[in-house]
């Protein structure tokens, strides 16, 4: 892969573009995300079972809860204490992001409140099929937990009918109790619209592959999402002098293996440690499983790029607002403060992403494809709706109408202005 250097004349454009190319890529597939929407919105369980033959080999769109008994027992002590251990933590984290209602009552004895509902029914959605994340589920079913939704549904598409049993230990331990063997943007449709199987949910929440993203762009206003873009994953890396390459290049291999679409960039200062990074990739790379996705991803869309101020660093960053950053730097605490568009934020060389990808406590569902620039990561938040109570007392409608009455008139709204005058008590 070529480096791209700050002190070449065309280096902004050059990021500019590759950019914006990535984003080309994502909205690419939409064309054929929608004629699947339509059809599972038209012909509901039947298009949904014809797309599932089709893409993953599968024909039970809800597995027996015997079925799912039995696969649990199959799984692994270590795994299942791996599972609880992350649970317990991410858990204790979002139970600190809990809000408070509002009460307020003015010198008029008018009450103002704003309290925070819980959705009703949310839909999570966890990556399956080739792979399997059981950290996909406590990451988006534990916020929702947090904040009181009664209804949690899964979908989670199986390869062949096969669920993976992890991600059934995590559904169980979250209890969940709807568990739909589906996936793609067939399964957004089924969650958004419903089926006959399929009862309809209030809110789409989790990450997925471009089309999935897609989808859910495409179902959102009838239906909620995040509100980010939770598509293929991405990292960027600032690293410097007192780097490791081999941790660093592993970091990038970490991320790459996710999705042909991952974004790895690379960030530094000095051009032979970037060489040497780029050589610790390719000998890092044969003992990969995923060795090819790893390979498409870094190919098609890594960048490595030498700048060599930290001012240029933070503009740099703070441009592609990744979804991963990780400051493998020792002066990281001079960039903290510059940062604003970021998902997480690794501080020093032992933080690695993979850790905050399983059991730190922080969640791993963040914007994506530079949506940080205006959007947070999946937390207790996107599960509530913000609802304001008013009351208004004779008194308060008399001292504050007057003002009401002259703003409405003045916007030409003589029919708002009225229905105060008529409430105010004639002299």
């Amino acid at each position: 892969k070529k480096i791209i250097n700050s002190n070449y004349k065309d280096f902004d454009r050059n990021i500019d573009g590759l950019l914006i190319k990535k984003k080309r890529k994502i909205n690419s597939n939409s064309v054929t995300v929608t004629s699947i929407i339509k059809d599972v919105k038209k012909n509901g369980d039947k298009a949904l079972l014809k797309y599932e033959k089709k893409f993953n080999k599968n024909s039970i769109i809800i597995p027996t809860t015997k079925k799912i008994h039995n696969s649990i027992k199959t799984l692994d002590k270590k795994i299942k204490k791996a599972i609880d251990l992350a649970y317990s933590r991410i858990y204790k984290f979002h139970s600190l992001q809990k809000f408070k209602n509002i009460s307020y009552i003015d010198n008029f004895k008018n009450k103002l409140e704003y309290k925070y509902l819980p959705i009703d029914s949310v839909a999570i959605y966890v990556p399956g099929s080739t792979v399997s994340y059981p950290s996909s589920v406590l990451m988006n079913a534990i916020p929702a937990i947090v904040a009181g939704v009664k209804r949690i549904v899964m979908i989670n598409p199986g390869s062949k009918g096969k669920l993976n049993s992890a991600v059934l230990y995590a559904a169980r331990k979250c209890k969940i109790k709807e568990i739909y063997s589906i996936g793609g943007p067939s399964a957004i449709a089924a969650a958004a619209y419903g089926t006959k199987k399929i009862k309809k949910v209030n809110k789409i929440v989790g990450p997925g592959n471009a089309y999935v993203a897609a989808a859910k762009k495409e179902v959102f206003g009838d239906v909620g999402i995040e509100g980010m873009t939770a598509g293929p994953s991405e990292i960027t890396i600032v690293c410097d002098k007192f780097s490791n390459p081999e941790w660093v290049a592993s970091d990038l291999i970490g991320q790459a293996e996710h999705d042909k679409f991952a974004q790895c960039i690379l960030i530094s200062k000095n051009n032979k440690l970037t060489e040497k990074i780029k050589i610790e990739i390719f000998k890092q790379l044969k003992k990969i499983p995923r060795e090819s996705i790893v390979k498409k991803s870094l190919m098609n869309n890594g960048i490595l790029m030498n700048i060599s101020s930290d001012k240029k660093i933070i503009e740099v960053i703070n441009k592609i607002a990744p979804e991963h950053l990780e400051l493998n730097v020792k002066n990281y605490k001079s960039f903290t403060s510059k940062i604003k568009n970021s998902g997480s934020i690794c501080l020093g060389k032992y933080v690695v992403m993979a850790m905050t990808d399983y059991n730190i406590g922080s969640n791993h569902v963040l914007p994506t494809n530079g949506s940080a620039v205006y959007s947070s990561g999946l937390s207790v938040n996107e599960f509530y709706k913000r609802i304001s109570f008013i009351n208004l007392t004779k008194k308060g409608i008399e001292s504050l109408g007057p003002s009401v009455i002259t703003l409405a008139n003045y916007e030409g709204l003589a029919g708002h202005a009225e229905s105060v005058k008529k409430r105010i008590r004639r002299k």
